[in-house]
């Protein structure tokens, strides 16, 4: 049977240890929450996490994030099962941003496959991935010089960085930041069902650094398989002299080390970073610059993922759908 139960995908994915976060169980559990009908499909080898979300008039926009899980080379069934899920749910299209990075080679999975290639991503285009390959304090040496300086004039600067609860002080944290950087912020609500999901079963943690007891920057980790992603993260206006985000970040990465994390993907930097020069970067103060800089300093290799690409299941109401949703798609 092609459609199996949240507890098979689990099963299924206990096999497949290179997956990621976004096809697992807990994460379709996440936006279940929130809108979004997770389905589950198994063909062989092969298998997918497909997230559903209605759109109006009874169709539904079907999104398959770093997917799909398993054997390259899926049986006859897979692309069958997977259009009979999308159809049943009169789906306009399916939207897949494969798993992996560009110059790594495209999956063969989507060989001879009817799919057109998509103007939008919904997940960060390029990112900085960290290799957490070697002792720590190899980790640690990777980084730029200044960012290891920066980690350690926090502390002499009285930052204190710990795990926390306080999910009510890291969202208004995010809300302030969100402000003040004009990025997207979930709601309270969603960073609470994540941390609820995520961290029983130490897939998560929230990390804040203080100074005497307020709070200075905070950020939530997430963490599957072999691979660590900073998902959420932000600081305040306050004190930003004492450099509180340095060693924060620094904290989590030692926590995806301790737990046996091989890469720490930083999660989001501006697109076209992989081909500007470090000058150019350097100068830049528009959109995500900073934050470029900022992340670059922990050692990280620049990586592109795999372009996204639609299979199409409605040609007029696609088009409808590019037109009006021109400058993104959903979270």
């Amino acid at each position: 049977m092609p459609l199996v139960s949240l507890t098979e995908w689990n099963t299924f994915l206990e096999e497949h240890s290179g997956a990621h976060l976004l096809q697992s169980g807990e994460w379709g559990e996440l936006k279940s929450a929130f809108g979004w009908e997770p389905v589950h499909i198994i063909e062989g080898e092969t298998g997918a996490q497909i997230l559903f979300r209605r759109l109006p008039l009874g169709f539904s926009f079907a999104y398959l994030p770093k997917g799909p899980v398993g054997a390259t080379e899926p049986g006859p069934g897979f692309w069958p099962d997977l259009d009979t899920a999308c159809r049943s749910r009169r789906a306009v299209f399916l939207k897949v941003e494969p798993q992996g990075w560009e110059g790594e080679g495209q999956q063969p999975v989507f060989k001879k496959q009817a799919f057109v290639n998509s103007p939008q991503h919904i997940q960060p285009h390029s990112t900085l991935v960290i290799d957490l390959h070697g002792s720590e304090d190899e980790v640690f040496n990777r980084m730029k010089p200044k960012t290891r300086y920066n980690i350690r004039l926090a502390g002499r600067k009285e930052i204190m960085v710990h795990s926390s609860l306080d999910l009510e002080n890291f969202y208004q944290v995010m809300t302030v930041t969100g402000q003040r950087e004009e990025f997207h912020v979930h709601s309270k609500e969603y960073y609470r069902r994540a941390y609820e999901i995520f961290y029983p079963n130490g897939m998560c943690e929230l990390f804040m650094a203080d100074f005497r007891g307020h709070t200075l920057a905070t950020l939530m980790v997430f963490a599957y398989g072999k691979q660590a992603y900073y998902f959420y993260g932000a600081s305040s206006d306050e004190e930003r002299n004492r450099k509180a985000t340095y060693p924060l970040q620094w904290e989590a990465i030692r926590w995806a080390y301790a737990r046996g994390c091989e890469e720490y993907d930083m999660w989001g930097i501006p697109d076209e970073a992989k081909d500007v020069d470090i000058d150019e970067a350097e100068a830049r103060e528009d959109g995500l610059w900073g934050v470029y800089r900022f992340k670059r300093g922990f050692g990280g290799a620049v990586k592109r993922a795999l372009p996204a690409i639609d299979r199409i299941y409605n040609p007029l109401l696609y088009k409808l759908y590019q037109w009006r949703f021109s400058g993104s798609t959903a979270d």
